[in-house]
């Protein structure tokens, strides 16, 4: 029997995971600018930009999140589940 789920249909976390991949990638700029008058001997930056350096562990804690829908729907679908991993977003 053929799986019904098409290739191209969005899973439950798939959002999550997107978003945590930009929060994580914007966080890890935010760290390289951070760390680098570290190494070149300029003036460091202001507390701030080490906050948005934690914007790293934030992303991804946020795609961890989409990762755990994702398995919870797959589970709930295999399970026979009446929800669809599309009907629970």
């Amino acid at each position: 029997m053929r799986d019904k789920t098409q290739t191209n249909s969005a899973a439950a976390g798939d959002g999550l995971i997107r978003a945590g991949a930009v929060v994580f990638f914007i966080g890890a700029v935010a760290t390289l600018v951070t760390v680098a008058p570290l190494f070149l001997g300029a003036k460091p930056f202001p507390t701030y930009m080490f906050g948005l350096s934690m914007l790293m562990a934030v992303g991804f804690l946020i795609a961890g999140a989409g990762v755990l829908r994702s398995i919870a729907a797959e589970r709930r679908q295999a399970r026979g589940g009446t929800r669809s991993p599309a009907s629970s977003r």
